[in-house]
């Protein structure tokens, strides 16, 4: 793949692709589109502390310099020290979609994870039915541990999730 891929900090100038996400229903997709919120939720937050948070971060993916999308992760509370469980999240533009591009960004954010802090163990949840990124989550190391039933509401109906799994042992 020639195209580079890295991950950064999100910058004032991508405030657009930032304001996109909550205005385009196909910026995120069937899957994750869960209908229209507060068009400057996503600038509130980059004023906050550009999307780099003890409970929650996002980071911009780019491909060549240019904005394709975002990975994200966020701590979940189970039974062990803060910061040993995070579920992640890859969510790219339309345009860099299908080529390759979704499995390179979770691979990345992996590596960087277990890298970079103590987390042992990452998960991801992917509704139902989203078999694209069920295979890049199994591409990527990932493993099936279950399904939710019925546990998020898209477009007029209760919906099926799936939550997979990846130990540092494994990566």
């Amino acid at each position: 793949m020639a195209e580079r891929l890295s991950l950064r900090a999100f910058l004032e100038a991508d405030l657009d692709v930032l304001d996109r996400l909550c205005t385009d229903p196909e910026a995120l997709g069937a899957f994750e589109w869960h209908g229209f919120v507060d068009p400057k939720i996503r600038r509130r937050r980059f004023e906050k502390d550009s999307y780099v948070g003890e409970d929650s971060t996002a980071l911009a993916v780019t491909v060549d310099g240019e904005v394709a999308g975002l990975v994200s992760w966020r701590g979940l509370d189970y039974a062990g020290p803060k910061g040993t469980c995070l579920e992640v999240g890859v969510a790219l533009l339309p345009e860099h979609r299908g080529n390759g591009l979704g499995a390179q960004a979770h691979r990345v954010l992996v590596d960087h994870l277990f890298r970079y802090t103590t987390v042992h163990r990452l998960e991801a949840r992917v509704e139902s039915g989203n078999l694209a990124e069920e295979r890049t989550l199994e591409k990527v190391g990932f493993r099936r541990e279950g399904v939710l039933r019925e546990v998020c509401w898209r477009d007029g109906a209760w919906r099926d999730g799936v939550i997979y799994g990846l130990l540092r042992a494994d990566a």
